[in-house]
């Protein structure tokens, strides 16, 4: 029997066919893509030779510095380690492409349908008028961003700017596609501040977070769904 440890999320039903979902590691035989010689197991199958010292290939976890050189982001070292087995994490450049793409899509749709039902087409200048003017804007724009994101993520993780930038969103902790209930908390994160207060200030702030933030490269979205943007490629 190997004694390499059992893949995270192993227990899903094996009848889930979820094509995103992760893959477990490589057979012992022929190496593994996060530094381990062949035929050497895996770290985390024997007792560490050196106690609390990390592992000699691609140590230091995921919120550590690894002195080897490892990858933080490439799928970590550590059986426990939640990226293990996916794919490497987004490049937070092309998120923001995707992103802009996908504003500009709604933000038409939203125009057009604010056109047709003369949202903003009031005429009469006075507070209670704009006001009406206002919040219909919003929260139309709020509905149809929450709307999209939530449909396209659910469906398999792609809107369609992520298509087009090869990424998609991923659960941090199994890799599969994002549930309704996830996508929805995701999308509403984003988007009701985008279309009530801050518009484009916080949609900066919170998917611009990715630049800066580690291990996982999460915007705040993310973080509040616990969601991961992966490549494709």
């Amino acid at each position: 029997m190997s004694s390499e440890p059992p893949p995270f999320g192993s227990g899903r039903s094996p009848d889930d066919d979820d094509p995103f979902r992760k893959q477990p590691p490589p057979d012992q035989d022929g190496g593994s893509p996060h530094g381990t010689p062949p035929g050497e197991p895996p770290y985390g199958s024997q007792s560490p030779p050196y106690g609390n010292e990390p592992p000699p290939y691609g140590g230091g976890g995921p919120y550590g510095g690894d002195p080897y050189g490892g990858d933080p982001y490439g799928g970590g070292s550590f059986p426990n380690d939640p990226l293990l087995g996916m794919p490497p994490l987004a490049d937070s450049g092309k998120r923001v492409l995707a992103r802009l793409m996908d504003m500009i899509l709604v933000g038409i749709v939203v125009g057009l349908l604010a056109w047709a039902f003369r949202i903003s087409q009031y005429t009469v200048d006075t507070d209670d008028f704009e006001f009406s003017r206002s919040v219909g804007q919003e929260v139309l724009a709020a509905v149809l961003y929450i709307a999209y994101d939530t449909f396209f993520t659910v469906r398999n993780g792609q809107t369609l700017g992520k298509r087009v930038m090869k990424l998609r969103v991923a659960n941090l902790s199994d890799g599969n596609t994002p549930s309704t209930q996830t996508s929805l908390l995701r999308a509403a994160v984003l988007w009701i501040p985008f279309a009530f207060c801050c518009a484009c200030v916080w949609t900066a702030i919170a998917g611009g977070w990715s630049f800066f933030d580690k291990p996982y490269k999460q915007g705040l979205h993310d973080k509040a769904a616990k969601t991961v943007v992966v490549s494709t490629e």
